[in-house]
């Protein structure tokens, strides 16, 4: 029997990990929650930094749907018809405090906005938000450099994870 947990709990770390967004909105658009029901978001990038300590399949193939309830922060700007996931990026087995550590970077390192405080991050109190911004793409050969597991996927490869 303890052999079979095993398995089943490393099946599940195989499933596990952190995961960046990248998206790109075409165009100002308005969200429908009431902590943010009175900010355009802009044009430009949105970088969301996210964590999935089981079914991090199943939980990046719903952010890339547009059809679904909104249940998530995130849901919010993904269903939006200004937006689109340009790429992913994964830490396959990555631990909840990675996801911290990555979104601390984004505000302190690379800059970004972080203006939107309280976004996506009601389950973490280590980072002002979970969402960035920035006018123009960031470099990803930076992030990948740091995060040398990390891999980049283009949503039509999504099917590798």
């Amino acid at each position: 029997m303890d052999s079979r947990r095993r398995k089943t709990s490393r099946k599940e770390s195989l499933n596990s990990g952190i995961y960046l967004l990248e998206i790109y909105a075409r165009k100002k658009f308005a969200i429908e929650i009431k902590k943010f029901n009175d900010r355009f978001f802009l044009a430009g990038y949105y970088y969301y930094v996210g964590s999935a300590q089981k079914n991090l399949r199943q939980r990046i193939m719903r952010h890339l749907r547009k059809d679904k309830i909104a249940h998530w922060h995130i849901d919010h700007i993904t269903t939006n018809p200004a937006t689109l996931i340009k790429n992913l990026f994964l830490i396959k087995s990555g631990k909840k405090d990675l996801e911290c550590e990555i979104a601390n970077l984004l505000e302190n390192n690379i800059n970004l906005d972080a203006s939107l405080k309280g976004f996506g991050n009601s389950d973490s109190n280590c980072s002002s938000t979970h969402l960035f911004y920035s006018k123009k793409k960031i470099d990803h050969n930076h992030l990948l450099s740091l995060y040398q597991s990390m891999v980049r996927l283009i949503p039509s490869e999504i099917e590798t994870i």
